[in-house]
């Protein structure tokens, strides 16, 4: 849920050249990362589904089930990508399971706000994430990761019920801000587990001879940028971070 795009990402943005498409090992870390972001969306659609039971107006639970309904439209077209790749979608979503079921264990919002910064705070730091890695991607998938991950305007909506909320009860802006400093550690906790224990995904991101990746340098940068944009966020939520 954020407005930043691959092309910030770095050098890398060009994306490998066309002939290491065809690479296997290529091949086989653009299904572990389309396996991991459609699982992410799945997740999300669940968890707003649950959240729109805590909205405290029908308009809320309307804009919250609109929020869910996209998420599994981006889900759809993730899976048909898979599937044109010669890829099994739910085997390759079902790998990422356990990691993001113990994130959202351990995130479990306690009330609407919580949810709401969640599904700001949280869901756009994995967009970056996923973002950051797609710019080192061909054009087909890059564009389709960079449209999966599109908010649709849902930040407005967050942003706005947020800052009211905080506007009617000050007290609030203290403990949403704490929970926001818990989602970016356990959220840049997730993220780094998700790159590091698939070997696809850790060499796609090291990249090789014919395309460009990420050094220990371009790594931290990379990591840099996440914090920023997570800073930016929380400012426009009018939260410290």
């Amino acid at each position: 849920m954020t407005e930043s795009s691959a092309a910030a990402a770095g050098p890398g943005a060009g994306g490998p050249p066309v002939e290491a498409v065809h690479d296997p090992a290529y091949h086989q870390a653009v299904i572990e990362l389309l396996g991991a972001i459609a699982y992410g969306e799945l997740s999300a659609f669940e968890r707003l589904a649950e959240d729109a039971k805590l909205a405290p107006t029908l308009a809320d639970k309307v804009a919250i089930g609109q929020m869910a309904a996209a998420e599994f439209g981006h889900l759809t077209r993730l899976r048909e990508r898979l599937e044109a790749l010669g890829a099994d979608p739910f085997a390759a979503m079902e790998t990422f399971q356990p990691g993001f079921d113990s994130f959202h264990r351990h995130t479990a919002p306690a009330d609407w706000y919580e949810g709401l910064i969640k599904a700001y705070v949280g869901d756009g730091l994995a967009a970056d994430f996923y973002r950051e890695i797609a710019a080192y991607l061909d054009e087909d998938t890059r564009d389709l990761i960079i449209s999966a991950l599109d908010d649709s305007g849902h930040s407005a909506f967050v942003v706005e019920r947020v800052r009211r909320g905080i506007e009617q009860d000050p007290r609030l802006g203290g403990r949403l801000a704490l929970w926001g400093r818990r989602l970016m550690g356990e959220a840049l906790t997730q993220a780094q587990r998700v790159a590091a224990e698939r070997d696809a995904l850790t060499a796609l991101l090291a990249g090789g001879v014919d395309r460009p990746g990420l050094d220990l340098a371009a790594l931290g940068r990379m990591f840099a940028r996440l914090t920023e944009r997570h800073a930016q966020r929380m400012a426009d939520l009018g939260l410290d971070s």
